[in-house]
């Protein structure tokens, strides 16, 4: 009981969906987020690509991989998330 009130006092966390770029790295993965936005002066569409560092605890995700990412509190200097759920995976070679 304790834990469903402490999680609703927190509050909602930030989530992304966005593709593995890298897994080379143990327990991390680099994810690519593509955000599109309209340019308040020029009203043309903008693609602004981030990289997010974020912890894969199983070391499952692979290259090319959609995964629903989570915030989540500092686990290294640039670690701030962890992958949530991998919602597709990328086809095998």
């Amino acid at each position: 009981m304790e834990a469903e009130q402490q999680a609703t006092e927190r509050g909602q966390r930030k989530t992304r969906v966005g593709h593995v770029v890298s897994n080379q790295m143990e327990k991390t993965v680099v994810v690519a987020v593509i955000r599109r936005y309209m340019h308040p002066k020029y009203k043309k569409y903008v693609k602004e690509r981030l990289k997010y560092k974020v912890h894969d605890e199983t070391n499952d995700c692979g290259i090319g991989d959609k995964v629903l990412i989570e915030e989540t509190r500092p686990m290294s200097r640039h670690k701030r998330w962890r992958v949530k759920q991998i919602i597709e995976r990328a086809p095998a070679v």
